[in-house]
């Protein structure tokens, strides 16, 4: 059950998000479950090892990425 809940979360929060290219949106949903799992703890502890830390970083430093694609699935739901 707890499985499913995530998942519904990670829909939500994701759906909305529209990514230039669709590698990004599944490094974005992976991302979005690493962070969800630990919340409040650091990059690198939530990827868990250097690989994907790296990948985490190269995500939210990437110029195909912006504030407003990361932001658009969570902000378009709420009134």
């Amino acid at each position: 059950m707890r499985s499913l809940e995530g998942e519904c979360w990670l829909d939500r929060e994701s759906s909305g998000c529209e990514f230039r290219d669709a590698r990004l949106g599944d490094r974005f949903r992976k991302l979005l479950t690493q962070i969800g799992s630990a919340m409040g703890q650091s990059i690198p502890l939530v990827c868990q090892d250097w690989a994907n830390t790296k990948a985490a970083y190269r995500f939210f430093s990437n110029d195909r990425v912006s504030e407003a694609d990361i932001l658009a699935g969570h902000s378009c739901r709420r009134h």
